[in-house]
């Protein structure tokens, strides 16, 4: 079986990093179309041997990629088409039924609370996505909290499947030398107590209640990694706060681990989160985490009839988002850590729950279940033009 992955972008991102992984483990011949930003995450990829094409799209109102798209996939006889994100998953579904790609799948990874890749939706934003979702076989929650939101949006639960996201937790083991080159490449302390944050600087990630925060904790660095939008904003809000010089903003990284390494206590404080896969990163790689929202641990949480509390050791759900319960849950934190002598903690079992093996064998489960056996060369081409599609 060939497979077409179509996502809106390839630069440094949860999906794009759960594409990556994915791809590594999928045994269909799988190639990848990125439709902007053919970051490190492409140079990954194609250094899996996997081919990665790129297209280019201006917005997500921008229609000219269809024509490329199905180009693509006509000249690539692809069997299955996959897309990611919104934009790709709008124009990339289009694209397949113009294409007579036989079966389509697609991954919501993102889809928030009124909010998709960290921009507020409207009403033509929702109506646009659920008349394109029709034209695919099923969609792929990455949580319970994704499929509701599909559900609230009118996608009959019957094309819903639900398929968390997950990690290669041996990619976050915690290394010293690791550490050491990190925080002497930020021109961080060796001794440094560091509160760490990762994801993209929108102000959907709330960060700026991280800056709010560590102004109370006095003997504590901030460090941030990720890059968007709201850096600049973020840069003043640390001069506002008189913490400039304890906020090291890192930028985008390649790859989460050097940071993690380099930190002591993990946060995210945002409460817009439609997975988390950060916090679970950071339980990798042997953090305490302080969290406003994950999914995973929530529900597992609420399976379990925990209120309020993760069931994950070391992973601690904040009652309260105001300034000064976040700078108080972070002292304790790293008090304890202080106590502990700064060792790392064990990785809690929920983490080998979200093992990426799983997920590829969902996935690949999913693709044999919608599918059935491609015909013969001939009859391939009368099934092409049956769609009114010439191959």
């Amino acid at each position: 079986m060939r497979v077409l992955h179509v996502i809106t972008g390839l630069a440094a991102g949860g999906a794009e990093h759960q594409l990556r992984l994915l791809l590594r483990r999928l045994p269909q011949d799988c190639e990848v179309v990125t439709l902007s930003h053919p970051g490190a995450v492409a140079t990954a990829i194609r250094a899996d041997g996997i081919t990665v094409h790129e297209l280019t799209m201006s917005s997500n109102r921008d229609v000219s990629a269809v024509a490329g798209l199905r180009r693509l996939m006509r000249a690539g006889r692809f069997d299955l088409v996959h897309t990611h994100l919104y934009r790709a998953c709008v124009h990339g579904r289009v694209a397949a039924r113009l294409a007579g790609v036989p079966w389509v799948v697609a991954t919501e990874h993102s889809l928030g609370d009124g909010v998709i890749e960290g921009r507020r939706t409207n009403a033509a934003v929702r109506a646009l996505y659920v008349a394109t979702e029709r034209l695919g076989h099923a969609t792929i929650a990455v949580s319970e909290s994704v499929a509701a939101r599909l559900r609230a949006w009118g996608v009959p639960d019957e094309r819903i499947e639900v398929i968390p996201n997950a990690i290669d937790a041996a990619e976050f083991r915690f290394d010293p030398q690791l550490r050491a080159r990190t925080r002497a490449r930020l021109g961080i302390a060796p001794g440094a107590l560091v509160i760490g944050g990762v994801g993209r600087l929108e102000p959907t990630k709330r960060f700026q209640r991280l800056i709010t925060a560590v102004r109370g904790i006095p003997e504590a660095t901030l460090l941030l990694a990720g890059d968007g939008s709201a850096r600049p904003a973020l840069e003043q809000a640390a001069r506002r706060a008189g913490v400039a010089g304890r906020v090291v903003f890192a930028g985008a990284v390649e790859h989460a681990r050097e940071v993690l390494c380099a930190t002591d206590v993990f946060a995210s404080p945002s409460d817009q989160e439609t997975f988390g896969l950060a916090v679970l990163e950071a339980l990798a790689c042997g953090l305490p985490v302080v969290y406003a929202v994950c999914p995973p641990l929530d529900e597992r949480a609420a399976a379990a009839g925990v209120k309020d509390r993760s069931t994950a050791p070391g992973a601690r759900r904040l009652s309260s988002l105001d300034p000064e319960s976040l700078s108080r849950t972070l002292r304790a934190e790293l008090a304890v850590f202080e106590l502990r002598g700064r060792q790392r903690l064990p990785v809690p079992e929920v983490v080998a729950h979200y093992d990426i093996e799983r997920l590829a064998a969902s996935v690949a489960g999913l693709y044999e279940r919608i599918s059935r056996p491609l015909p013969r060369s001939a009859d391939r081409h009368r099934h092409l033009e049956s769609e009114g599609t010439q191959p």
